[in-house]
């Protein structure tokens, strides 16, 4: 991703590294001993979902519910309930297989139980475990949240832990904004859920609305916000609270002005776009042309099984270049700028776009997580790719990319003939 593409191309891997990247002639002239394996198609850096809830695979049907954010968010906590630890771990081993078949190697996690993050540290995926903070107001927080959550995030070994304080509607603003110093005192990265729904703005700007009529039903002292709102968008109100920032990315984005735009810019704050689940939650459509031409950094999630279709990055992609499209968007670049969103922008977004475990591009050094697409061969012409210079990989792969093979450390981890 951070060269052009290359025809014939191929990478050289030594144990879990990659060790070089170019044409398939020069490597084997350089290295006449290595074994060769032969895939055709397109290969790619292994995709990074900017967000998701991995542990929520087993919550499908609520995809295809068709009710709106706040009625969905009922059922999501009634069925949370009667789930178990060894439930919990299940959901969460087969979102985790789901992202290897489809070429997903980093995510962006939201983890509400801290029970599935052994699981995650034994996939082997990469990006961070955002623990997650919701439902609970000062008073419970105090009473020992708090120290169960702290616990949370300071966990020794994998994953990489980063903090998650969901939204105002789910939780207090002085939890909020303790979840924030926890966040910075620690050196951990950031990502709360931000202007998701229309619903929330009205929330935080007024205190009315369902999400009010919500935070009551929890039973919990949410006074700050529903004793006449704030008067502020859900953007400036999370970066009154010191939540924005380069170490922090939010989730959708959907809901904001040129004004909320530009302070994310200026707070180099990324966003991580879920078009499919917005659409199934009725949540509306991120400016997602606005945030092209504007130059945000942005990258690309699936958010939940709970409400969206299914967490092959490409799929969203597709999704993604729709609404662009839709929205006005016509410029060439598009296709690349989408697959480097849901390369090199995720890679950003989670922190992950320098040193030695950097993720989202194939260069010498990295570890070896790559993905190989199968693409109809009456898409690359007779002749092959490297006879067709006028056709455009990146708009292969959205069109046509069907996951064959994921690599991670330099193993096979899925392969499909």
């Amino acid at each position: 991703m951070t060269f052009a593409p290359i025809p014939d191309g191929a990478v050289l891997v030594d144990h879990d590294r990659v060790v070089a990247v170019g044409t398939r002639a020069d490597l084997a002239a350089a290295h006449p001993d290595a074994r060769v394996r032969d895939w055709p198609g397109i290969l790619t850096p292994g995709l990074v979902n900017s967000h998701a809830h991995t542990q929520y695979f087993d919550f499908g049907d609520l995809a295809a519910s068709g009710l709106p954010f706040p009625e969905w968010l009922h059922q999501m906590v009634a069925r949370r309930a009667t789930f178990t630890d060894a439930m919990w771990q299940e959901s969460t081993r087969r979102g985790l297989h789901a992202y290897l078949e489809t070429g997903t190697t980093a995510v962006a996690d939201i983890v509400t139980e801290p029970v599935v993050l052994s699981a995650i540290a034994r996939s082997g995926i990469r990006g961070v475990a955002y623990i997650e903070a919701v439902f609970a107001d000062d008073a419970s927080w105090t009473a020992g949240r708090r120290a169960d959550y702290l616990a949370a995030v300071d966990g020794a070994g994998a994953p990489v832990r980063g903090v998650s304080p969901h939204t105002p509607f789910t939780i207090s603003t002085g939890v909020y904004e303790d979840c924030v110093a926890i966040a910075h005192e620690r050196g951990k990265r950031l990502h709360p859920h931000i202007a998701e729904t229309a619903e929330e703005s009205e929330y935080v700007l007024t205190g009315t609305g369902p999400f009010a009529d919500n935070a009551k039903q929890f039973g919990l002292d949410f006074s700050d916000i529903l004793d006449g709102g704030t008067g502020l968008s859900p953007v400036e109100w999370a970066d009154a609270r010191g939540a924005l920032g380069a170490d922090c990315h939010i989730a959708h984005g959907i809901h904001v002005s040129a004004s909320d735009r530009a302070l994310l810019r200026e707070r180099g704050t990324a966003v991580a776009l879920c078009v499919r689940s917005n659409r199934i939650l009725a949540a509306g459509e991120p400016p997602v042309a606005a945030y092209l031409r504007e130059g945000s950094p942005i990258g690309v999630g699936t958010d939940s099984a709970a409400s969206t279709p299914s967490l092959d990055l490409l799929d969203e992609l597709r999704a993604l270049r729709g609404v662009a499209r839709d929205q006005g968007y016509d410029a060439e670049d598009l296709d690349r700028r989408l697959v480097e969103a849901a390369t090199l922008g995720g890679a950003a977004a989670l922190g992950l776009a320098e040193g030695p475990e950097r993720v989202g591009r194939l260069e010498p050094g990295v570890r070896a997580d790559f993905a190989v697409f199968a693409v109809p061969r009456d898409a690359l012409g007779t002749a092959g790719a490297s006879a067709a210079p006028d056709t455009d990989p990146y708009r292969l792969l959205i069109d046509h990319g069907r996951c064959v093979v994921t690599v991670l450390d330099g193993t096979i981890v899925h392969r499909k003939v």
